[in-house]
């Protein structure tokens, strides 16, 4: 066992623990390690689409908006590269999304504090006289030890889970219906179907369609896209719609009573899960493309259909619908089924050894303070963090990129006890709620 007591322990090492290794390393006195359990950093691999990007400016990097002089920021990962000029005459706010993972492997590269291929099997909290820890195992999974870890704080940052409508849970270890998340996994077995349905109406399963489609008069398959939401809409990209994904908006959710929190969420849905108005325009024009000369191409779309049922048959898959304003229902036969159903946060396994000393609310999601500690049911020198995982507590802007540097900029100012990253109070023009 290694007896060293890290100040932090990370476990996952997507961008925002990456974000916080990178701004925690010039801070003296703050000894961090970090581990994933996945052999290098890559960020959604089966979306790693050509021509596809990330929907938030360069800006929204790991580092730049709590320290622009960072070694660690984009553009500095661009003089590296030796593509600065290339990017300056490229004239493009957001950038390609295999350019994005290429910068983060770069960063991850030199932080010596992160550690790739261990996963974490256990976390305990230990009380030894007047010492307390957080003890940390985990499976190194290239050699198979078993390393221990003590640490005193804890930050989570495991992301998100693949979210699958429960008429699907039986079938996805079958080849021919898997999540959005595995598209450039599975692309050949969608060369290879004779029919193509993807589910869901967010970015993800807009670009799988559009890529389908772009192909379809190359192998030939029928195409669908369906949504249980109202239509195919875009997502609020205005410039004082982009006020809420800031700290200001991140205040005024936090401190709104509980019972009103869910209820505003899902009514602002388009301001973070709907599609880019680029990628409606490319559908559309492809469309229009392929319809000239009264052709009709072999596509349809529908909204406000939701899937009931799914069963295996000789040649697919048949699903039934319940088509959600009209209560008509009907079925549809497909041979293969994407699944553009988003992500879920859930409680990871390796918190069963603490979970007692964490507080939960009345839907078993964590209890988080304002400044991202989990509220525990122990008053003890010990904290966990959590990123990503407080959507319900501060609102939309959690998973949002944009926002991980003011969000790790919190967590090191409490890690150090004092001011590291100065975070500002008045970053937007509008004022949200009474003065």
């Amino acid at each position: 066992m290694n007896e060293k007591i890290y100040d932090l322990l990370g476990v996952g090492l997507g961008p925002f623990n990456l974000g916080l290794a990178a701004l925690i390393e010039p801070v003296k006195g703050i000894e961090t390690v970090f581990l994933e359990q996945k052999s290098e950093f890559q960020w959604h691999p089966g979306l790693l689409l050509a021509g596809t990007t990330i929907q938030v400016p360069f800006m929204a990097d790991l580092v730049t908006m709590a320290d622009p002089c960072s070694r660690f920021s984009f553009l500095n990962y661009l003089s590296a590269q030796k593509r600065l000029y290339h990017f300056y005459f490229w004239e493009e706010f957001h950038i390609h999304r295999q350019e994005y993972n290429h910068y983060c492997q770069w960063v991850a590269k030199q932080l010596s504090s992160c550690r790739f291929g261990e996963r974490v099997a256990t976390i305990a909290w230990i009380e030894n006289g007047s010492q307390s820890y957080f003890q940390v195992r985990s499976h190194h999974l290239e050699t198979g030890n078993i390393r221990t870890y003590k640490a005193k704080d804890l930050v989570l940052g495991v992301g998100t889970k693949p979210q699958v409508p429960e008429c699907f849970q039986g079938l996805l270890n079958q080849e021919n219906i898997f999540h959005s998340s595995q598209f450039l996994l599975r692309r050949d077995r969608c060369r290879h179907a004779k029919s193509i349905t993807v589910i869901g109406s967010g970015q993800s399963a807009a670009e799988i369609f559009y890529e389908l489609l772009q192909e379809q008069e190359k192998y030939d398959y029928r195409l669908e896209w369906h949504t249980r939401s109202a239509g195919f809409f875009p997502m609020e990209y205005s410039k004082l719609g982009l006020e809420y994904f800031s700290p200001d908006y991140i205040d005024y959710f936090y401190h709104l009573p509980p019972e009103k929190k869910d209820r505003i969420r899902s009514s602002q849905n388009l301001l973070y899960k709907g599609i880019s108005l680029d990628t409606i325009a490319k559908i559309y024009d492809l469309l229009y493309e392929r319809s000239i000369g009264e052709n009709r191409p072999n596509v349809r779309l529908l909204p406000l259909v939701e899937v009931k049922e799914v069963e295996k048959t000789e040649s697919g898959y048949c699903l039934g619908y319940c088509q959600r304003e009209q209560d008509a229902y009907f079925s549809h036969e497909s041979d293969c089924i994407i699944l553009g159903t988003g992500y879920n946060s859930e409680i990871p396994d390796f918190l069963t050894g603490v979970r007692s000393l964490i507080e939960w609310d009345s839907q078993n999601r964590y209890l988080v303070n304002l400044d991202y500690q989990l509220a525990l049911t122990k008053n003890i020198p010990n904290r966990i963090f959590i990123q990503n995982g407080e959507l319900h507590t501060h609102g939309i802007g959690a998973p949002d990129l944009g926002l991980g540097a003011y969000r790790n900029s919190v967590i090191i100012n409490s890690l150090n006890g004092n001011t590291v990253y100065p975070v500002s109070r008045r970053n937007v023009f509008q004022e949200f709620g009474a003065a």
